[in-house]
């Protein structure tokens, strides 16, 4: 099998970077628990929107993620068995690409370069398997989409929904 895995909210915990960040710049004590749905700019007083916003531009955002439980070990154990690509939208954020890189190589280094795509659109990719927590991502690939949950996607419907890497596991490596 081709699977493809995006990074951020899959691989990477951008949502729990927003809120930590945001917690030590207002002195706050927003909590994932906290959040029922949306973004974390969308859970936060507007007059700190666009701060939160603005963390994914900072040098440094992307390569200090926290890495999402189970999601090493699974991922290894499915690149020895599949053909395993990281995409990523990196492009996005130009500064991201880089640093994505250098996260790869300290968190995953059994990906190496030649399977990571650093892309915009994922509707060019073709393969069996995404896993990504953009509904949007999944909405036009023609393999198996499993939608990695978040808070963001919790309205989305009509996908395949893991929770954890345990559950894509589960679902790919029997």
């Amino acid at each position: 099998m081709t699977i493809f895995v995006d990074m951020d909210e899959v691989l990477a915990d951008t949502y729990g970077a927003h809120i930590d960040l945001y917690n030590a710049e207002f002195n706050a004590q927003l909590k994932l628990e906290d959040i029922a749905s949306g973004e974390v700019w969308e859970n936060v007083p507007y007059e700190h929107l666009q701060n939160v916003k603005d963390h994914v531009w900072r040098d440094g955002f992307f390569r200090e993620l926290p890495v999402i439980k189970d999601s090493q070990q699974v991922m290894k154990e499915l690149s020895k068995k599949h053909e395993v690509y990281i995409a990523t939208a990196a492009t996005q954020f130009p500064n991201s690409l880089r640093e994505k890189s250098d996260w790869l190589d300290e968190h995953f280094p059994f990906i190496t370069w030649e399977y990571r795509i650093l892309c915009g659109h994922k509707f060019i990719l073709d393969g069996d398997v995404l896993i990504d927590d953009r509904s949007y991502n999944l909405k036009y690939f023609n393999g198996r989409g499993l939608l990695f949950n978040s808070p963001h996607n919790n309205k989305d419907t009509g996908y395949e929904r893991v929770d954890s890497w345990q559950e894509v596991a589960e679902k790919l490596l029997k």
